[in-house]
């Protein structure tokens, strides 16, 4: 078979610190948006800004891979790993996010976690702010909704570049910003609980981060001139219920409503449906002289996205923002994960040539994965063909996506060793190819064992995807 995977081809995993980390108090570490998410499915619901000891916090100890991410790179480096996409969580770095001086104690772990990485041939792919955002800035500012936090991102910014411009090739500013519109608190830090329309002041949040990203953007040209930095969206795709014309129009206005996200990150302005999209929640922007020049000079050199699965929309829907979260109708044509999440390798061909024909710049995959209840077989194993068969067909979709003539350079499996998942808080939903001995309640041994897998992926990332 004929290898079609570019040469230096990014194969590696996907982590977010306050998922995997763990230590959330410790080196300095201040208190971060997700470390007052309790566990459970209503998680998301009447966030209370401080820890109630009657809870249980799983990003507080999470798989503890601050004190385990020696032994865990060397298990990925197993598999071949040519790139790990991690996150720098803010409140290790300025625990309130208005220090005048970084804590050198979070600097210097990073310092550590990258050196480990490229001892093993493994690039460090950064995400900037991955659901992270310093509580301090969510009880003084409501996050993002503030004006002042483009500053202290910019302060942030400019330590990260100058702190490990030798290091990382590969930055990403915001995590699936595109959420603020469906989790603002997560992805912004901006509390609305009680608000009825708050979707004002989530179009606000986007203005100032898009403003801190052509900030950071531009620092990052300056200071470190060889790295690339890419923006970063949840795209999981959307298809019409029917031919209805209805149906077709408003699943295509649901798609441009996260597309909005890219669109000014990669094209360097709000798109002409923006305006009206705002007023139709009686949003206006507070834009300040210089904002749109900026946004308009400094755009991302890459689109970084995640895709998971596909969902069905019908125009008697409640219109919502399509940013990975569940609404529409069943497909009668896909099977589903446990957690009923449809399984779409076609949607994945699909989605990356909507997007490389939209905006014609290179593609990276940040997040791609399959989430399961593994268990441990009475021979000491864990048989996981379900994620084996998802990996399989997921890679060759995406091969059949650079056939077709899409700019991909690389693919980071999302929880390549088990992580907390964002959206519940559970352990059960496991996506990795590395098994570790944690439950929804915290106990465990934290022992790590290879997965079926685990040997696939390795195989995959041999053969630069021939397998």
């Amino acid at each position: 078979m004929k290898n079609i995977v570019p040469e230096g081809f990014l194969w590696g995993g996907a982590l977010a610190a306050n998922q995997c980390e763990g230590a959330y108090l410790e080196g300095g570490k201040g208190l971060c948006a997700a470390d007052v998410i309790k566990a459970g499915a209503d998680r998301f619901q009447n966030i209370t800004l401080s820890i109630d000891p009657e809870n249980y916090y799983p990003s507080h100890e999470a798989i503890d891979f601050y004190h385990h991410y020696k032994e865990d790179i060397k298990m990925m480096s197993e598999m071949g790993f040519r790139c790990l996409r991690t996150s720098i969580s803010w409140s290790r770095i300025f625990p309130t996010g208005e220090e005048k001086t970084p804590n050198e104690e979070g600097l210097k772990f990073y310092d550590d976690l990258f050196d480990t990485m490229l001892s093993y041939g493994i690039e460090p792919v950064v995400t900037m702010s991955h659901y992270e955002s310093p509580l301090e800035l969510t009880k003084k500012y409501n996050g993002w909704a503030d004006r002042r936090l483009i500053g202290l991102f910019e302060k942030y910014s400019k330590v990260l570049f100058e702190r490990y411009k030798d290091k990382v090739k590969y930055w990403m500013t915001f995590n699936e910003i595109n959420n603020v519109m469906r989790l603002p608190y997560l992805a912004a830090g901006v509390d609305v609980t009680g608000i009825e329309n708050w979707m004002p002041i989530a179009f606000q949040a986007a203005h100032h981060m898009f403003v801190a990203n052509a900030i950071a953007v531009k620092l990052c040209g300056e200071i470190c001139p060889k790295a690339k930095i890419g923006c970063m969206l949840s795209l999981s795709n959307t298809y019409p219920a029917t031919c209805h014309p209805e149906d077709v129009f408003e699943t295509y206005e649901l798609r441009r409503r996260s597309l909005l996200f890219s669109d000014v990150m990669l094209r360097g302005e709000y798109p002409g449906f923006a305006k009206r999209l705002m007023e139709s929640y009686g949003a206006v922007l507070k834009i300040e002289a210089g904002d749109l020049e900026l946004i308009k000079q400094y755009t991302n050199d890459y689109l970084a996205f995640s895709y998971y699965r596909t969902m069905v929309y019908s125009h008697d829907s409640q219109l919502e923002y399509n940013t990975g979260g569940g609404f529409g109708s069943e497909n009668p044509y896909l099977q589903t994960s446990e957690w009923g999440w449809p399984i779409d390798p076609l949607g994945f061909r699909y989605t990356c040539n909507e997007l490389y024909d939209r905006y014609q710049v290179p593609l990276f995959v940040a997040e791609n994965g399959l989430g399961r209840a593994d268990e441990i077989s009475p021979d000491g194993k864990i048989h996981d063909e379900e994620r084996i068969n998802y990996l399989k067909d997921h890679v060759s979709a995406m091969e059949e996506a650079i056939k077709d003539g899409c700019d991909v350079f690389g693919y980071t499996w999302w929880g390549p060793i088990d992580i907390v998942s964002a959206g519940t808080g559970e352990m059960k939903k496991r996506y990795g190819f590395i098994y570790v001995d944690r439950d929804n309640e915290g106990n465990g041994t934290l022992e790590r064992r290879k997965k079926d897998s685990f040997s696939y992926y390795k195989k995959i990332i041999e053969t630069n995807g021939t397998f």
